[in-house]
Formats: C-alpha cells, structure tokens, sequence
C-alpha cells in the first residue's frame, strides 16, 4: 500500500517534507550484510501506564515518568493540599488537568481547573494546589516560553481560596534545576494571605495573571499551546483515522500522553495499542502513524533533548504482519462506511 510520510524538523522549524512510500517497506527491518555490522539493533516503543482514575492515598511528590536535564514530565494524584507553597527558581511549571478538581492557588491569582485544562506557572512564582480526586501532569522547562494556544480564562483574586480555607504562616520551599525532591535550596515561612493577596509582588500589580487554556484545534491537526527552543507542547485530536499518513521527526523524540479513546501506533519499532493512562516515547526518526475507531485524544511533547524513561515500562510494541495492520484499518473503513 502508498502511504504518505511527512518529516518535519520541530522544534527546531516548521518545514516539512511530504514523501510517497510503499508502507510494507518502509515498515521492513532487513538484515545486515553478512559478517558486517552497519547498523544497531533499536529497542521496540516502550509503555508506561498509570491508572487514568483518582486511587484514595496519603500525599506523595509526583511521580517521574521522563526527565532529563533540560525536561522533566510527572504525573501527580491527590486529594488534599500539598504540604508547602513551591516556588521554581528557574524553570516554567507546566500543568495538564487529567481528572478531578484543582484549585492552583499563586501569586499571579487563583484559578479552578478541570480536566481537559492546561496552565503555566513562571519561573519564580509561588503557587499551591489543593486537589479533589485529581490527576495531573506536570511537565518542567526552561524560559523564555511561548504561550501560543487560546486563553480560556485568567487566574482570580479571590477572599477564600475554598471552602474550609483559612490563611496560615505556611512552609514555602524554592528549588532549583527542574524542581525535583532534593533540589531545594531555600525553605521559610511565609504569610499565606498577603502572598495570594495580589498586591505583595509587582508582577500582580502591574496585571500579570496565570492563564487556563484549552484546546480547540480540528481532528488530525496537531495544537500547539506552549512552545520553548528545545521542547513543544500540544494536543492531537483524531476521529477515525485510518493511519494511512506517517511521521517522522528527524530533530526531536514524540512523548505522547493518551488521555481519551484508543488508538493503535504502528511503527518501524513496533506495533502497541493504547489506551488512557498510557505514555510513551517516539524517538526521532522512527516512522510511526495511528490507528484509531471513533475519537482519540492524546498529549504531545516534541523536544530535542535527551529525555528518557523514568518509570517502569508496562508494555512493548511488537511486529505485527501487514495483515494485522491491514484487518485494523478495515475496522475504521467499515465503520465510516457505516455511518
């Protein structure tokens, strides 16, 4: 079968290149010549799944999925407050609402998130979260950023913060590098009412407010909401996709967050199917398209920066036979025939 292969050049340009290819051979790993290596073995996609549902326990700091020096991605849950206000010495603090309620609580305003919102906290502001059954991502990078998605509303001032709340000389903690546990470098106390009062810092002052945005972007079309130099973050709605378009990333790895639905990627490094919960990494150039009946939503992190698993994987993609990847396009075909 022809398909289309498209190589592109994020984070680095928006250039393309579209190129028609024949899917079995682009698909095929031949073997070296004999007594010759002229080539590495590559390791099949690897799998990292957490529950996509609240589980009932104590606090815990998030848990790593991917990190390395220049990014850092976590999955936090929790159903009470944190146990200190956290201020980044020099990293932005990305944020993903998977599921619940969070009330993010900072300097630049408070803002109520559900799932399905994305957020920013800049470098060098103090903020707390106070989570019902809530699941979030978090992903940690280096400034200058770019906030280039639609804006659904701005962070609030606000006399309570939530029911039950009242203000404290509460624990504040800065840290450095990409935020880690163990990269503290200065803990105080602080006054929690006059830090949230948005007249104590002159970025509050002068307007500056944390932004909720959403993504509103067409079925197929990767949305970018945050870009930097070395990392893009967006979101890739499909519906019924027949996989019959591949691509390749020649200057950046593909974390990709599986949020709704189910889709089955179909790679030079394998064949995996997933569903809610799961993450996994595209290195740069591996060809790989996605398979998908009715609607899939997943999280997309381009970067050019080594970043490697953190977390157990879960599962590997296999090969599959052409028929496989055949009988799974059909199912979409005859269900948009259907129709």
């Amino acid at each position: 079968m022809t398909i289309t292969e498209i190589i592109d050049a994020i984070p680095e340009s928006e250039d393309t290149l579209k190129i028609q290819r024949n899917e079995e051979l682009l698909l095929h790993i031949p073997e070296p010549p004999a007594n010759m290596k002229l080539w590495s073995e590559k390791e099949p996609l690897a799998v990292a799944h957490f529950s996509p549902t609240y589980t009932p326990k104590a606090f815990t700091p998030p848990k790593d999925i991917y990190g390395g020096d220049f990014l850092r991605v976590e999955r936090q849950q929790m159903s009470c407050r944190q146990p200190f206000y956290h201020r980044n010495a020099e990293v932005e603090e990305l944020s993903f609402q998977v599921a619940g309620e969070r009330t993010l609580m900072t300097e630049l305003g408070t803002l109520e998130l559900r799932p399905g919102d994305f957020s920013n906290i800049p470098a060098g502001i103090a903020h707390d979260n106070f989570g019902r059954e809530d699941i979030h991502l978090l992903f940690y990078v280096h400034p200058p950023l770019t906030e280039c998605g639609v804006v659904d509303r701005a962070a609030e001032a606000k006399d309570i913060q939530f029911d039950g709340w009242k203000p404290e000389n509460v624990k504040e903690i800065m840290t450095e590098c990409l935020g880690a546990p163990g990269c503290d470098i200065s803990i105080s106390l602080a006054d929690e009412k006059l830090l949230l009062s948005l007249t104590a810092n002159d970025r509050a002052k002068g307007g500056d407010r944390l932004h909720a945005m959403k993504t509103v972007g067409s079925p197929g079309q990767t949305e970018w909401l945050y870009k930097t130099s070395y990392v893009w973050i967006g979101a890739l709605p499909l519906v019924d996709s027949t996989g019959e378009v591949y691509h390749r990333h020649r200057r950046a790895d593909s974390i990709q967050y599986q949020v709704r639905g189910e889709r089955t990627i179909v790679s030079q490094r394998g064949t995996v199917h997933l569903e809610p919960g799961d993450f996994i990494s595209i290195p740069r150039g591996c060809a790989y398209t996605s398979i998908c009946e009715g609607e899939s939503y997943h999280i997309v992190v381009m970067t050019n920066k080594e970043t490697p698993l953190k977390s157990e994987a879960t599962k590997h993609a296999k090969k599959e036979s052409m028929e496989y990847v055949s009988a799974a396009r059909e199912r979409v075909q005859a269900k948009v025939k259907g129709c």
